[in-house]
C-alpha cells in the first residue's frame, strides 16, 4: 500500500466525521448528529461528492456516506471538516452488512451513484439494485422512503428498470439522460468525481428513484428475465 493511502487511512482514524466499522450504533443516529433530522445514505460513496453535496443543499437533513475504501472516504471527510459541515459523515463498512447498524425504519432515502455495474451476469447478485440488497434495505427504510440511481452504464439501468417492474416496486421518475433536460433538476446536478469523468468520455448519465413495496421482498423467489440469459462462455 502506497504511503499516501497509509496516511489517509490514520488520518480517517481520528476524523470525528467518520466511524470505522463501530459497534452500538443501531439506533443512536440520532445522538451522533445531535438532532432528529431525517438520515439519507449514499452506498458505495466514493469519495463522498453527493454525500457533500447534498448536505450543503440541505441543512435540515442528515448524510452518511458508505463506502469499504478508506482512502476515498477520506476526501468526502476532510471537505466535511473544512468547510464545518456538520450534517455529513461516512461509515466505512462492507455495504452488505448495513443491518449491523442501524434499526427499522432509520433511514429515510438511499441514493447510489455510479456503483460498479457488475456486467458478468455471474456478478448480478453484486449490483446494488439486485432484489437481494432491496431484501437488506427494505427493513432499515422508514415508510415512503426512496431509493435513487444516478448511472452511467446502460446494463444496470435496464437492469434496475427490470428489477423495480419485478419486484412490485414503485417507479417514482425515470429520466434516460439527465443532460438531454432542458433544465437539470437541483438535486441531479452534483456530479461525482466519476461523473464528471463519464462526462469528458460523451457518457450518457441515466437516474431513477422508486420505492420499495409495503409487502416483504423475498429475493430469492423474484424471477428476472435476465437471470434467464445464458451464462457466460455458454452456447
Amino acid at each position: 500500500m502506497g504511503q499516501k493511502k497509509l496516511q489517509r487511512f490514520a488520518e480517517i482514524e481520528t476524523f470525528p466525521n467518520v466511524l470505522i466499522y463501530p459497534e452500538g450504533m443501531p439506533g443512536q443516529w440520532q445522538s451522533f448528529y445531535k438532532n432528529t433530522n431525517p438520515l439519507t445514505l449514499e452506498l458505495a460513496c466514493g469519495k463522498g461528492d453527493y454525500t457533500i453535496g447534498l448536505a450543503r443543499r440541505f441543512p435540515e437533513r442528515n448524510f452518511l456516506g458508505v463506502d469499504l475504501k478508506g482512502n476515498r472516504i477520506w476526501r468526502g471527510a476532510k471537505t466535511g471538516i473544512d468547510e464545518n459541515i456538520d450534517n455529513a459523515a461516512f461509515l466505512r463498512t462492507q455495504i452488505d452488512k448495513l443491518n449491523n447498524y442501524f434499526v427499522p425504519g432509520e433511514i429515510s432515502e438511499i441514493w447510489i451513484t455510479f456503483p460498479d455495474p457488475f456486467l458478468r451476469q455471474s456478478k448480478s447478485k453484486k449490483r446494488l439494485t439486485h432484489p437481494k440488497f432491496l431484501q437488506l434495505y427494505q427493513p432499515l427504510l422508514a415508510p415512503g422512503g426512496t431509493i435513487n440511481l444516478k448511472t452511467d452504464s446502460p446494463e444496470l439501468y435496464a437492469f434496475t428498470q427490470e428489477v423495480i417492474e419485478h419486484s412490485g416496486c414503485t417507479l417514482i421518475e425515470d429520466i434516460p439522460d439527465i443532460y438531454a433536460l432542458g433544465e437539470v433538476p437541483a438535486l441531479l446536478q452534483i456530479q461525482t468525481y466519476y461523473e464528471k469523468m463519464h462526462l469528458e468520455n460523451g457518457r450518457t448519465i441515466r437516474y431513477l428513484k422508486f420505492r420499495l413495496p409495503e409487502q416483504p421482498i423475498d429475493w430469492k423467489s423474484i424471477k428476472l428475465p435476465s437471470d434467464a440469459a445464458p451464462a457466460e462462455g455458454g452456447n
